[in-house]
């Protein structure tokens, strides 16, 4: 297998690594700041009732957010591939239609919702399969949301615990934005948010051990992982005891359909 081959089939791995620690994605993962989201709604907010997927949704950390920022009235449906995170979803955010389906081949009607948004979840997309999927569903005028945490790796202690957290696998999959204007979606636009989450030494490791590059890792190539990011947190004064603030930013990009 070529180095292409390889790299294909790793990034397959880790899109579908998250399934066994569903539980644990939920209870360490971020949200998303109000204000993003509601960035990312601007160009539709004023339909009602406002029909909103979020897709790729995961356990809801998206979900969650959207019911939070006033959206409870609105009708939101959350489509998701794997199993067990729609389990946890189902679970956690009680009441929302949930269903199973992935962003090539999504399960609802031609111009069925006002937005498309996806939480953490757009660079795992085939979008030469995904873009004209979203477009078929958007109702006229609608908007493609994207939104992506990530730390902050200006503060120096942040950026010494990705090093030290690097794995055999590792790589930039997964890097904010990788959309493309294309005729479904001929131009996007981004904006940053700050954001943050309240970690201590013990669950800041266990946020890390959610991340796909952790999750298909061998057993002793993970404990080593772990047990170093450990040390090192134990060991840097700004997370060495109680709790302390991971400094993150929220890149958000929403895009309007073309006319292809």
């Amino acid at each position: 297998m070529g180095e292409s081959g390889f790299e294909y089939a790793l990034i397959a791995r880790r899109a579908v690594s998250f399934g066994d620690s569903a539980a644990a994605y939920a209870e360490e993962r971020p949200d998303y700041p109000d204000a993003a989201v509601r960035w990312v709604l601007e160009p539709v907010a004023g339909r009602a009732p406002l029909r909103v997927l979020d897709l790729g949704a995961g356990t809801g950390k998206l979900t969650g957010v959207l019911l939070r920022v006033g959206l409870d009235a609105a009708d939101v449906v959350a489509v998701e591939p794997d199993p067990a995170m729609l389990d946890e979803l189902r679970r956690r955010v009680p009441g929302v239609r949930a269903l199973a389906g992935g962003a090539e081949e999504i399960p609802l009607e031609d111009g069925s919702v006002d937005a498309v948004v996806a939480g953490q979840a757009m660079h795992w997309f085939d979008f030469d399969r995904a873009l004209p999927e979203i477009h078929r569903v958007l109702a006229p005028g609608g908007v493609l949301g994207g939104l992506w945490n990530r730390d902050d790796q200006t503060v120096p202690w942040v950026a010494e615990m990705k090093r030290v957290a690097r794995s055999s696998v590792s790589f930039e999959k997964g890097s904010p934005n990788p959309l493309l204007e294309t005729e479904y979606f001929p131009e996007f636009e981004r904006a940053e948010f700050p954001h943050a989450q309240r970690r201590t030494a013990e669950s800041m490791a266990a946020t890390i051990g959610t991340h796909s590059h952790v999750l298909v890792l061998d057993e002793a190539e993970r404990e080593a992982l772990m047990a170093r990011l450990l040390e090192y947190l134990r060991a840097t004064p700004e997370t060495a005891e109680g709790e302390f603030d991971l400094p993150m930013v929220t890149l958000a990009v929403r895009g309007r359909p073309g006319s292809p």
